[in-house]
């Protein structure tokens, strides 16, 4: 009767190895951690709406910047707001709607394209700047030969140098703004460059550039998230304030910047066709802007211990 009560079990290996802990994975702990905040969900999908307009309806419209037949029709101008025409028309005859979506795409587009080049430029560059202490020497005086020209300026200089149009834009807030990516990286790795797992790696002989991208930079990923969130809505804003002033895009393009620009003298008469790509253009760099930063804070390895 005794024996009954006991049984023998088989020894299994992989049994043994077996970690009680429960999976986890980072990216999936992010998006969580994300999709936790309804803000940040609301301005998602407020941001998703505005860019998928921005793609779609230009492709549709058939507007064209400076081609109008409506411009000899008295009938079709200055109307306000309406079913037929949802932002109304300005004095030339030009649908604001069709207006609105052509120019917030070219905002969009100067912005992620001037923010994809610094991004990968400045991290690159930031990176290797603060893991190489000959390198460190003549970047840190690069960086406060640039720092102490006003940033606007350069971008207006070169405006003025290589003409106007969406690519020399680019380039120009592009040109020198990559550098200050770079310092606030630099900065950054300097805080983990001598950590004890670095250390281990540079006695065992692994080159320079395995270290940086297998140890350091993917401690980095929220403070990239970081600098992109505060970097696309500066650059929307730099397009506005530089086609404003009129040393940004040419009459050819069409963005953000030029409509406020063409429509402040209709500020008083005409309020409508000055506050609506203004109001546009602060939707879509306060939604971006908290996207990122929501991003951020969710990537920060930090926010995902137990």
């Amino acid at each position: 009767m005794e024996e009954n009560k006991f049984q023998f079990v088989e020894l299994k290996e992989s049994a043994a190895e077996h970690i009680a802990a429960p999976h986890y994975s980072y990216w999936k702990s992010v998006f969580r951690r994300f999709f936790s905040s309804k803000v940040a969900i609301v301005m998602l999908i407020i941001a998703s709406i505005i860019i998928l307009m921005s793609i779609i309806q230009p492709m549709f419209s058939g507007y064209v910047p400076g081609q109008n037949p409506n411009i000899n029709d008295q009938s079709m101008k200055y109307l306000a707001p309406s079913l037929e025409h949802f932002f109304g028309t300005d004095n030339y005859g030009n649908d604001l709607f069709d207006a609105t979506w052509l120019g917030t795409r070219t905002s969009l587009f100067i912005a992620f394209a001037a923010t994809f080049i610094t991004t990968v430029i400045g991290v690159i560059v930031g990176a290797f700047w603060g893991y190489s202490k000959k390198m460190d020497k003549f970047m840190l005086e690069l960086y406060n030969i640039v720092a102490n020209v006003p940033f606007t300026l350069v971008v207006m200089v070169l405006m003025y140098v290589l003409g106007r149009g969406v690519s020399q834009l680019i380039f120009a807030l592009s040109c020198t703004s990559w550098l200050s990516v770079a310092y606030f990286i630099r900065v950054q790795v300097l805080i983990i460059r001598d950590r004890e797992y670095n250390l281990a790696s540079r006695c065992l002989g692994t080159p320079t550039y395995k270290v940086v991208i297998h140890n350091i930079l993917p401690y980095l990923v929220s403070v990239i998230v970081t600098s992109i969130a505060r970097d696309v809505p500066n650059y929307i804003s730099y397009e506005v304030f530089l086609s404003f002033l009129g040393v940004g895009l040419g009459s050819s393009n069409q963005s953000l910047g030029r409509m406020i620009q063409n429509y402040s003298n209709d500020l008083t008469a005409v309020p409508y066709l000055f506050w609506i790509p203004v109001a546009v253009s602060a939707i879509i760099s306060v939604s971006l802007y908290v996207i990122g930063q929501t991003m951020a804070d969710a990537s920060d390895p930090r926010t995902h211990m137990l």
